[in-house]
């Protein structure tokens, strides 16, 4: 079966912002609204010794859903490749999912009232491409594939190196893995 996830290298990610505008351009965002804001840390340490970190933030597409079990009109789902999202036409724009997100990655619309999230460009995906930020991404510091393919890069980087993923002591199993190193280092 498949299970897509994302790996993030923060060794290559350089704070370009790419991934962040190809995903507000490709999905018409209203203005206000960031699928995937890249948080930057630092500069840290005393010249010459100066570093810093950019960490690429979005849905984390978790397999423990609390967004999806907060919805009370089924607007929010789950589907059985992992992604989870919004279907529109049910969304009475409570913002029970919103609250329920630890991560912060569900966006109310002021203008439609809706809630809007990372799909993981659901469509582009099944069509056997990749989301946009990921294709955007000159620096290759985003991976997506599907996790239970042993030959798929996703899977090979999870299984073989040390890899992190935010907030795993609440218990949402979260499908974005993080590469931890710091910024502009050759991966």
């Amino acid at each position: 079966m498949t299970r897509y996830a994302m790996v993030m290298d923060t060794r290559r990610c350089v704070g370009c912002d790419s991934c962040t505008v190809a995903c507000m351009v490709h999905n018409e965002l209203p203005l206000g609204i960031i699928f995937n804001p890249v948080i930057t840390d630092g500069p840290k340490g005393v010249y010459p010794h100066v570093h810093m970190v950019h960490i690429p933030l979005l849905c984390m597409h978790c397999e423990e859903t609390p967004c999806v079990h907060a919805c009370p009109t089924g607007a929010s789902q789950q589907d059985d490749d992992g992604i989870v999202w919004v279907e529109a036409a049910k969304c009475m724009g409570c913002g029970a999912c919103v609250e329920a997100c630890p991560y912060n990655a569900r966006h109310k619309d002021r203008k439609s009232g809706v809630v809007l999230k990372c799909d993981f460009c659901k469509d582009r995906v099944r069509g056997g491409g990749n989301p946009h930020c990921v294709d955007t991404c000159h620096q290759r510091a985003r991976i997506f594939g599907d996790l239970d393919d042993s030959t798929s890069e996703v899977f090979k980087i999870v299984n073989g190196m040390r890899t992190e993923r935010l907030y795993e002591d609440l218990g949402t199993e979260p499908q974005v893995y993080y590469v931890i190193g710091l910024g502009g280092q050759e991966a």
